[in-house]
């Protein structure tokens, strides 16, 4: 019976954490959900060596209210920069043709960074419903900030 409980009681500690996330998708699948249901994109352009990119992660992402906030009301996109994702947007595709996956630190800029004139790291783009870029917020945001920008 204790063995039960324990199960029961480590499901919903595990059922309660998933609830506590963003639910990050890529790029391609917010434009197709988006196509479904309408509703604005929020998109963290980030890079793997940007240190106020891993403070988002950690202090901001990781907030209840902003979680729920992101959750609710948009498509969320974690794109990376310098990544090589492809990714398709109002019928151009986009790469990173100098990607190399054994560097380490900063790798070559990906095309669709270009294509958004990302001004730096972290920016978080919001795509309008017709999947127009609507606004950039550049920079760390604590969850306060964020939610105001919001």
């Amino acid at each position: 019976m204790k063995k039960i409980l324990l199960v029961f009681v480590f499901t919903l500690i595990g059922i309660a954490a998933q609830a506590q996330e963003i639910k990050w998708m890529t790029f391609n699948e917010a434009i197709a959900a988006q196509k479904k249901d309408p509703k604005p994109i929020f998109m963290d352009a980030y890079t793997d060596w940007c240190g106020p990119c891993k403070m988002l992660d950690k202090n901001t992402f990781t907030d209840p209210k902003v979680i729920e906030h992101i959750n609710k009301n948009y498509y969320a996109v974690k794109f990376n920069a310098e990544g090589n994702e492809e990714i398709s947007y109002k019928g151009k595709d986009f790469s990173n043709p100098g990607f190399n996956e054994n560097r380490k630190g900063r790798n070559a800029t990906h095309e669709f960074t270009m294509f958004l004139r990302i001004p730096g790291y972290p920016s978080m783009v919001i795509f309008n419903e017709q999947s127009e870029v609507s606004n950039v917020i550049v920079g760390y945001n604590t969850p306060t900030q964020l939610l105001e920008r919001l």
